[in-house]
């Protein structure tokens, strides 16, 4: 491949890093980028385009090409107009709020030392106060699929700059589902990581308790690896917690997944959208996945409480000091909003913490036994027109889905499940527990390739998915599982929720005895290695956290405990084994080959 046409090169990173390997040049493809930029003829995208100079200058000073080492070298970002980059006014889309920082926010920092090249920023809501994307003093962004409908907010420049192809990813924020809404309106991948994932420094705060930095692609692997590039703990952001950003690798064999049952299923009347999000859930089924229904009464009380509750109050404590002296410089919407704040008091304040603290507890309850919550991302759609007339309630019925989801500490990533039956895009969320953001982000990468049919508006298709991850990182010690701890069965919650994530399935060498141990429940199997007599067991292999084995090793009873295990390539990795001792009473099940084998026996 060469520089002299890159007008077709879809700019999702595994093409781009491909066309670097075969010989073309960064600054060729920032020249295409900004080409885009023009071709799209939509000035409301970016509200500060960077000097093109300095862009080249920065990709021409770039190291050899290394992905390994610079796993987002010569990729093109953008970033939402309220996380800052040194020497460019961030504005909130504010003109009156405007102020230029000294320093890049700690997230952007990262990307770029990943060698990714900022681009430009984007268009918001102002002060990422809502989801349609169209309360800007500096116009609303076309929708990259339908200009008849709203971009989505509040991060609509960022996720049409994806959209259309004009970057490879782009930083949003996520409050109230920021981070997700413009996804699903703009076919693309929305990835709203667990809070405190990603430091906030640098970030104008909208809700300062519930906001994270989100990131948008074209893929689930490229908003992966630029998580993964800016996943870092930080000791000057207060609420910045350490999680694991492991390599994406594939879901467990087993995932209970659940769904809004047919009672609260909302979608405001959109038949189209209530068949996409069947066809979804069927499509999780036939990847594996036991879908069940739940009651989402809970989820949906705890939505109401983010814009009903004094938590708009925390959106007066970001401004408040521009918003007494000048109220006119909001736009007529977001000071609408921003002003009821007035309204809380601060034992309101404690009396909603006090009802979420009772809501929470319920919806607890509801996910017990699932791995993930799947959504529809957005319930309907919303029309330019939908916003003439009414300008809150239909951004309000675009977060239905989303609204709860930081109040809850959730993580999730929004995918695109392809074109509904009337045209528009098809999306979907996978919500998990926080800290668990590579277990939707596995899922949700096979999920895309497998429903979704273009990457945003660019016409490109979506690509295959990579070969995955299986291996432990730094800090982590394979473990195997042979009975109860398993995906889907009733122990695994003592891996994932120590922070195991599963690897792949494999077999013992054919030396060992499996039976199953009286007492119960649960039932649990006792592996006994038994040298010529014995014979290959199937079991699953898991990267456990080493901080956490000396808390699973004291959850273990007797007679099982944890010892060597050879695989059948020969492998010594830790398991799950038991003393001949505890035998008495046990069957030997071992003919039929493994766990699950004989659970299905017993059915």
């Amino acid at each position: 491949m060469t520089d002299t046409d890159l007008t077709a090169l879809s700019f999702d990173i595994a093409s781009l890093h491909a066309a670097y390997a075969a010989g073309v040049s960064p600054t060729s493809v920032l020249a295409e980028s900004f080409a885009r930029i023009a071709r799209a003829e939509d000035p409301a995208i970016f509200l500060h385009l960077r000097d093109a100079a300095g862009a080249m200058a920065e990709a021409e000073a770039l190291p050899p090409f290394d992905p390994d080492a610079f796993p987002l070298w010569g990729v093109p970002f953008a970033i939402k107009d309220n996380i800052d980059v040194a020497g460019v006014p961030t504005t909130a889309a504010c003109p009156a709020f405007a102020y230029t920082p000294a320093e890049d926010a700690f997230v952007v920092d990262l990307l770029r030392k990943a060698g990714a090249i900022w681009i430009g920023k984007t268009n918001l809501d102002q002060f990422a106060t809502g989801l349609v994307g169209t309360r800007s003093p500096f116009g609303v962004p076309r929708n990259a699929i339908d200009p008849l409908i709203v971009p989505g907010g509040s991060s609509s420049g960022s996720g049409v700059a994806v959209a259309r192809g004009i970057v490879s990813f782009a930083l949003g924020t996520d409050t109230a589902g920021s981070g997700r809404v413009p996804a699903a309106l703009n076919n693309i991948v929305g990835l709203k990581p667990s809070l405190g994932a990603l430091s906030a420094t640098g970030m104008v705060p909208a809700c300062r308790t519930l906001d994270t930095i989100s990131i948008f692609a074209l893929t689930v692997p490229d908003a992966w690896r630029a998580f993964r590039a800016a996943c870092r703990f930080d000791a000057a952001d207060a609420y910045s917690r350490a999680f694991p950003a492991p390599p994406l690798n594939a879901p467990p064999p087993v995932l209970r997944v659940a769904i809004p049952d047919a009672a609260t299923r909302e979608v405001f009347g959109d038949i189209a959208q209530a068949v996409a999000f069947a066809n979804a859930a069927g499509d999780l089924q036939s990847l594996g996945c036991e879908v069940a229904e739940i009651d989402f009464t809970p989820f949906f009380d705890v939505a109401r409480m983010l814009y009903d509750g004094p938590w708009v109050a925390e959106r007066m404590a970001a401004v408040e000091p521009l918003y007494r002296d000048r109220p006119e410089a909001f736009h007529p919407v977001t000071a609408r909003i921003i002003g009821s704040a007035d309204r809380f008091s601060a034992a309101d304040a404690f009396r909603a913490a006090y009802r979420l603290a009772a809501l929470k507890r319920l919806a607890t309850a509801a996910m017990a036994g699932f791995d993930l919550l799947c959504v529809p991302t957005i319930p309907t759609f919303v029309s330019l027109a939908d916003l003439q007339e009414d300008p809150i309630g239909p951004n309000s019925r675009l977060g239905t889905y989303t609204n709860f989801v930081n109040l809850l500490d959730l993580c999730g990533i929004a995918v695109p499940t392809g074109p509904r039956r009337d045209g528009r895009p098809g999306s979907v969320t996978l919500l998990a527990r926080a800290g668990e953001d590579a277990l939707a982000a596995g899922l949700a990468a096979r999920l895309h390739p497998r429903l979704g049919r273009t990457l945003g508006a660019t016409g490109q298709g979506v690509p295959p998915l990579p070969q995955m991850a299986a291996a432990a990182g730094a800090g982590e010690i394979v473990l195997a599982l042979v009975g109860a701890h398993m995906s889907g069965l009733p122990l695994n919650h003592q891996i994932t929720g120590r922070g195991g994530r599963f690897l792949a399935e494999a077999q013992t060498a054919p030396c060992y005895r499996l039976h199953a141990l009286a007492g119960g429940p649960p039932e649990r199997p006792g592996l006994v290695r038994v040298g010529e007599e014995g014979a290959s067991i199937a079991l699953e292999l898991w990267a456990m956290p080493l901080t956490a084995m000396g808390d699973l090793l004291a959850a273990i009873p007797a007679p099982l405990g944890l010892g060597q295990v050879v695989l059948a390539d020969g492998r010594l990795v830790t398991g799950f084994l038991a003393e001949a001792a505890g035998l008495s009473g046990a069957t030997d099940i071992t003919r039929l080959g493994g766990w699950r084998a004989h659970l299905m026996a017993e059915v």
